[in-house]
Order: structure tokens, then C-alpha cells, then sequence
């Protein structure tokens, strides 16, 4: 017997988003969780404009603003040459998101905000629940998890189970679904200071040859700070990662004299190594959303919208399959899901690979930085992108490619 109609296993923003949908629905929601909440997620802390429209539907996006959320017109890419593509989401090119601006905010509280709203909507919440395996019944059906609660192992049933756990999904692993990039392969440092100096209204992004970092205000004084460096730094960054930081951060002679009376209000948490995917994300009696279905690298700042849109999405078709009358009847409402998932990402997916292609090469990232910051019109098309209000097409077509990384261009000009 069934404990509950849906399992989400994970209580981030891709779990609390269907989790909520579902719960409005009159569904049996369970989320659980290893965590107990609040808790200290390394994150960019960056929600686009149109992450608004589905804190909105949520009923999130007023307490969000409330806990003294970071509003940001835009964001500013320094390139290793200097140069700076400088983009702001209320633009000329036509495109509206639901918000003028985008969000910044610690993950500690939009994540409990988050988890609030769907407990109120109905979902019954568990922390503090570490998953070890999936259960499967006699057809060979994901119906469960295994976990173990207080060192105590325990049988958790549904009659679907949602994998909301992130990066390194349990479930997706188990289940033979994930599988690591070979490229990039990154990791990041993230922490808060306080009195960072000269932090604006835009989230930043300084690339270097040997790695990038996002600044960012999040609100109520303080400031995120995301490093992101290759892999193959690993062993250095683990001897200690607050010391590697601090002289990562010195040694930039644009970024040092903005550090010089920070200080630093949280541990410096280590994530990753990015890249990510699974061949599908869904198996029978399963769905994968959020960065357990899919993660490139950090750069464009895609992680919560994502995770958002997606569990807004799986709600919808987790609905059908569990109204189905036959199993095969539910895989096709999950496949749909996966095919609708794809077909909403895909433009966006070649962006942040297009992206990560060229902040990997010096040559092209000055290159681009050089066109960019001449071309506010083609600046704006791209951040707009990554605040997802604007489509990927605009800057995935050859006229725009070519005017960013062909022939020197003179003038500012207004079209594409």
C-alpha cells in the first residue's frame, strides 16, 4: 500500500514547485528531505524575471521580496581583456518578462519560502531522510524509496516518485539514468561577505584564463561570491578552500581593492563537479526534475528557474499518470513530460553550451566582450536570454552570431 500518491525526494525549488502544484490539486503530496530546513545551499542565488511569474503563481514572490531580496536591472560580464558586455532586461528589443528585474536571495531563505508554500498547500514535509535506494515492485516499477531516518532504515511507498534531489540524484543513479560530461568539468567556491565595495544593481560575472566568479548583492547588506575554476584544481582548493579563495580574489588587481575590508559572514562551500545529464528523465513509476535531470555549469545562472519551470511542468503530467488506467498509459504521461521538458530547454541548453564554449577560450571571450560592449542592442538580446524572457533563437541564429563573432563591428546599431 501506497503512503502517499507522490514521493518527491527533495525539498529545493524543483521539489516545492510540483510538490505545491500537485498538493493544489488535491494530490497526496510527501516531499522528504536529508536536510533539515534552513539550510546553506552553494548557489548563485539568482532568479531571472520570468522566475517571478511562478514564485507569483506560488504566492512566494511577496514574501521573497519581503525578506529584502536583491532586485537586479541586468547582469555585466568583464572579459579577461577588460571589456565588459554590459545587459539590462528592460531593453529596446521588444521583449517583456513578468518582472522589470530579476531576483537575488539567499538559497536559506527561499528555500524554506519555498517549502512553506507547498506544506501549505497540502504536501506533508519530512527532514532530515536520507535516501540509499529506490524500491521496485513485481513488474519492475519504481513504487518507493529506501532511507534511512536517524540511522534507522525505513521503506517510504508512492504511487509515483519524484527525484527533485539534485546534481547528484540517488534516485537518477540508482536508476542507471545519469551520467557525468566529460566537459566541463568544473567546481565552485561559494560564500557571503559583507561590505564588498562598489555593488551595484547587476549581478556580475568576471571571466579569467583560469576560471570566472559571479558577484552578486543578495540583499539585507550582504553579497554572494560563486568561484568557479577547473576540476583539476581540486586537490589544491581542498587544502583550504577559504585561504584559495581569499588569493584568488587578491590576486586580481580589478576585484582585490573591493575585498580589501570585506568580510566574509559564511562558511566557503565546495560544489561539484558540474556537468551533468541523463539520457531521459523518467523511468517507470519515476520523474527527474531540476538539476537531477539535467546540470551544464553555472555560468548563465539557469539552476532555479529551471528547477521552477521544470516541476511546474512534471505537475501537469504527473496528474495524467496517476489518472491513468494502465501502467503504459502512465509512462506515456511521463515521456510526454520528458518530450515537452526538452522541447521547452533545448534552445536554452545550446545557449549555455554555446556560452561555455566560448568563456573556456580567451580568444573567444575577448572577442565577443569587444562586440558586445560596442553592441548594447545585441548585449541586451543575450541577457534577456538568460533572464529567459527572451527566446533562445534570438541569439542562436547566424545574423547574431556573426555579428558577434565575425569582422570587427563600428556603431551601436538596432537590429539583429
Amino acid at each position: 500500500m501506497a503512503d502517499a500518491d507522490v514521493l518527491v525526494v527533495g525539498g529545493g525549488p524543483a521539489g516545492s514547485s510540483v510538490a505545491y502544484a500537485l498538493a493544489r490539486a488535491g494530490i497526496e503530496v510527501h516531499i522528504v528531505d536529508r536536510a533539515r530546513f534552513p539550510r546553506p545551499k552553494p548557489c548563485a542565488e539568482y532568479l531571472s524575471p520570468e522566475a517571478s511569474r511562478i514564485l507569483d503563481a506560488m504566492g512566494a514572490l511577496a514574501p521573497v521580496e519581503q525578506s529584502g531580496a536583491a532586485a537586479l536591472a541586468g547582469i555585466h560580464v568583464r572579459a579577461p581583456n577588460g571589456a565588459v558586455i554590459a545587459g539590462d532586461f528592460v531593453a529596446a528589443h521588444g521583449f517583456k518578462g513578468f518582472r522589470d528585474r530579476g531576483l537575488s536571495v539567499r538559497r536559506e531563505v527561499l528555500d524554506q519560502i519555498l517549502l512553506d508554500r507547498a506544506r501549505a498547500a497540502g504536501a506533508r514535509v519530512t527532514e532530515g531522510v536520507r535516501i540509499t535506494d529506490v524500491l521496485r515492485d513485481d513488474t519492475n516499477r519504481v513504487c518507493g524509496v529506501a532511507t534511512l531516518v536517524d540511522g534507522k532504515p525505513a521503506e517510504i511507498r508512492a504511487r509515483l516518485v519524484v527525484a527533485a534531489d539534485g546534481l547528484r540524484s540517488v534516485v537518477a543513479k540508482r536508476l542507471g539514468l545519469a551520467r557525468a560530461l566529460r566537459w566541463p568539468r568544473r567546481l565552485a567556491l561559494v560564500t557571503h561577505y559583507a561590505n564588498v565595495g562598489d555593488v551595484g544593481e547587476h549581478g556580475e560575472m568576471h571571466v579569467e584564463r583560469d576560471g570566472y566568479v559571479g558577484i552578486a548583492d543578495v540583499g539585507n547588506g550582504q553579497t554572494t561570491v560563486a568561484l568557479v575554476v577547473p576540476a583539476s584544481r581540486a586537490r589544491e582548493i581542498g587544502g583550504d578552500r577559504a585561504a584559495f579563495l581569499d588569493r584568488w580574489l587578491a590576486s586580481r588587481p580589478h576585484l582585490a581593492p573591493r575585498f580589501a575590508r570585506a568580510e566574509r559572514v559564511s562558511p566557503v562551500i565546495a560544489t561539484g563537479p558540474f556537468a551533468s545529464h541523463t539520457r531521459r528523465a523518467w523511468a517507470p513509476g519515476v520523474a527527474l526534475v531540476g538539476d537531477a535531470a539535467d546540470f551544464f555549469d553555472p555560468f548563465t545562472g539557469e539552476g532555479i528557474y529551471s528547477a521552477l519551470r521544470g516541476g511546474e511542468m512534471l505537475a501537469a503530467s504527473a496528474q495524467h499518470a496517476l489518472s491513468a488506467r494502465t501502467a503504459r498509459d502512465a509512462d506515456h504521461a511521463l515521456a510526454r513530460y520528458d518530450a515537452a521538458r526538452r522541447a521547452e530547454f533545448r534552445g536554452k541548453w545550446i545557449v549555455e553550451r554555446v556560452i561555455g564554449a566560448v568563456v573556456g577560450s580567451v580568444p573567444l571571450i575577448n572577442r565577443a566582450a569587444r562586440s558586445l560592449s560596442a553592441r548594447k542592442d545585441l548585449a541586451d538580446l543575450l541577457i534577456g536570454v538568460t533572464g529567459d524572457f527572451v527566446p533562445a533563437a534570438e541569439v542562436i541564429r547566424l545574423g547574431y552570431l556573426w555579428r558577434v563573432f565575425g569582422p570587427a563591428q563600428q556603431g551601436s546599431g538596432s537590429g539583429v
